[in-house]
């Protein structure tokens, strides 16, 4: 038997957590994915280069994960210019490849393309390592080029947003991964997922830098783009916050303050004015940037988010409003009367009126749906009316509606007002083809004895109501409490 021997642990190399760092991204191989393909292809543009590439630096391979001017998909490590790119933190910038001996006799520079200019900045991810080189983006030319500092900003930019752009992405994954165990949460996710890359293909965004020394801004082309601005204009702190409403300034002003005497990011969404005048909604990302302890600038993405802000609008306003009379629903209305309700347990007066359009369903047998619809909208407009003061409005269901009277002036001369929106009940509507006649019956609550909760009260309501139908259609009647109803 040989005897027992100490096992050596292997060695963890920084270029060991480099690939883990890259494997755990799932990029490698990968389908093409809009957003990256998108900043490539800006690359390109901004710098008037025929190849720009997104590569990443795998073992023994670099893969091309985004590409323009360029059919590639990968090559052998060794001969990658942007394996030289992830050696160092600074762009590297080669204004002449046939001139330096490390890419002389390169078969992509000696050879076919012939490649001459090459300019790449590196792509780092973090984790709990550190921050790795994964890949680099790059621009590429068959001439010589020279790059001013400006350009080479540029295109440290643009890396900044893929940086971004890739943590987001990792960030998904791994909550789709941790909700694999709960199957309807992954399905959820997975929408999600879904939902936001849709959303990042379609997003406007740029990444920006305040310098605290002079307030002097640092704009990506991305940032010019969502100001409608020329990118040859530099503004400076004060210029940049014009754009915003007064409101909307304070509140990135606060945020900016906030981070440089915390050092805490923040993440602010805001109104926002265009050069051209154009109304538009923003995302602003900011960190602070500390060089030797010291403060010296702010930086972080800006994000033009107005389609999705307009989306969220009209889902929240679609879930409150009445498709067909355009004011509340029946939902929307049980939220608001609870609030009134809460508030009149405090003191403040409020009346309740619920109205009946009177033989509804007539109208709709003789003159047809779409003529109720013209009627149903033309009550809705009516309860709108100047007079009524803002009266919150709402619409029950079929032919009932319900008003909810707040102010003081309008309660206290609640009878007057109910006898008028009688009179203006009445007015015929005019339809496509024909004058159509309408009128409502009305019953009215007010909070006290008998009628403290929202249940009680819409019972009130409701109980003077039919007692005015009874009646006669046309007419109004009151809940008072224990002195009965009056008309």
């Amino acid at each position: 038997m040989n005897p027992p021997t100490d096992l050596v642990p292997p060695v963890i190399t920084d270029e060991d957590r480099r690939l883990s760092a890259l494997h755990a991204l799932g990029l490698l191989d990968s389908e093409p994915e809009g957003a990256f393909d998108a900043v490539v292809a800006l690359a390109a543009q901004r710098f008037d280069c025929p190849v720009s590439m997104l590569t990443l630096i795998d073992r023994d391979r670099q893969w091309i994960k985004a590409r323009v001017g360029t059919d590639l998909i990968e090559t052998c490590r060794d001969i990658a210019f942007c394996n030289h790119t992830i050696r160092s933190d600074a762009p590297l910038v080669i204004e002449d490849l046939t001139a330096d001996p490390r890419f002389a006799d390169n078969q992509f520079v000696a050879g076919d393309p012939h490649v001459r200019f090459y300019a790449g900045v590196p792509i780092h991810v973090s984790d709990a390592h550190g921050r790795h080189p994964i890949g680099s983006l790059c621009v590429i030319d068959s001439k010589p080029r020279t790059l001013t500092n400006d350009q080479i900003d540029a295109l440290g930019h643009a890396a900044t947003i893929v940086e971004a752009m890739i943590s987001t992405r990792a960030a998904v994954r791994e909550a789709v991964s941790i909700a694999e165990s709960a199957q309807e949460q992954s399905r959820i996710l997975h929408r999600q997922d879904r939902v936001f890359r849709q959303v990042e293909r379609m997003t406007m965004i740029g990444s920006w830098r305040l310098d605290l020394n002079d307030e002097s801004v640092s704009w990506s082309e991305g940032v010019y783009h969502i100001h409608e601005l020329d990118p040859a204009s530099h503004p400076d702190l004060r210029a940049a916050l014009d754009y915003y409403p007064p409101h909307d300034r304070a509140a990135i002003s606060a945020a900016l303050t906030g981070t440089i005497e915390t050092g805490a990011p923040y993440e602010i969404e805001v109104d926002f004015i265009t050069a051209k005048g154009k109304r538009r909604r923003v995302r602003s990302r900011g960190e602070l940037e500390i060089e030797n302890g010291r403060a010296v600038a702010v930086f972080g993405v800006f994000q033009d988010v107005t389609d999705r802000y307009r989306v969220e609008r009209k889902l929240r306003e679609s879930a409150s409003t009445d498709e067909v009379t355009r004011i509340a629903n029946r939902a929307e209305f049980n939220r608001v009367l609870e609030a009134e309700l809460e508030e009149a347990r405090s003191g403040k007066p409020i009346v309740l009126v619920l109205i009946d359009l009177d033989d509804f369903k007539t109208t709709n047998d003789t003159f047809g749906h779409l003529a109720g619809d013209d009627v149903l909208r033309a009550i809705g407009q009516r309860l709108r009316s100047p007079y009524l003061k803002d009266s919150f409005a709402a619409r029950l269901g079929g032919d009932e509606f319900a008003l909810l009277l707040t102010d003081p002036d309008l309660v206290a001369e609640a009878p007057a007002v109910i006898a008028r929106l009688l009179e203006v009940l009445k007015t015929p509507v005019q339809s496509t083809d024909d004058l159509l006649p309408v009128s409502g019956t009305i019953g009215s609550a007010r909070p006290g004895p008998g009628a403290e909760t929202v249940r009680d009260l819409m019972h009130a309501a409701d109980t003077a109501l039919y007692t005015a139908k009874r009646a006669r259609r046309g007419t109004a009647y009151a809940y008072a409490g224990a002195r009965g109803l009056t008309g």
